[in-house]
């Protein structure tokens, strides 16, 4: 098992498989260049290699606000549904716990889909408190990832 930041493009598109278990609107053509375009946010795009290809992914990004100062906001973290139960995403947030400490963060947030039951035991086993609810408004029902989830 191996853990990196993704660094050149073939990472970056080696992520996509893996990735579009969890967001399946997204575009193979594209995401290369979306996620360049985030990395200029801060975006970066961990990945967890076994069994020579990559089985877990974890889009992550380091924030301030007033109401909790420093803290490593996890956009993304998948595996592969095949590759589950393995212990990989175990490895990859603890990965980004200590990524979140030695950068000085005081915690580690996520956000996660009230469908995502399986998702939710998954933090819960791992010390992740839920602490409170998302609210949206849809702008542009055109876009995919507007629609409410099946």
């Amino acid at each position: 098992m191996k853990i990196q930041t993704a660094e050149t493009d073939e990472q970056v598109a080696a992520c996509y498989p893996v990735m579009r278990e969890l967001r399946p609107h997204l575009d193979a053509d594209a995401f290369v260049g979306i996620v360049r375009d985030m990395e200029r946010e801060g975006y970066k795009l961990a990945f967890l290699t076994a069994v020579d290809r990559v089985v877990a992914v974890a889009g992550f990004r380091t924030k301030r606000t007033l109401f909790c100062d420093k803290f490593l906001y996890v956009d993304d973290l998948v595996t592969l549904t095949a590759e589950r139960s393995k212990g990989y995403g175990k490895v990859l947030l603890e990965w980004l716990t200590d990524r979140a400490r030695a950068d000085g963060c005081a915690q580690l947030h996520l956000d996660s889909g009230m469908q995502r039951k399986d998702a939710h035991r998954f933090y819960e086993a791992n010390n992740l408190l839920v602490s409170g609810y998302h609210f949206r408004t849809d702008l542009d029902p055109r876009v995919p990832w507007s629609r409410p989830a099946p």
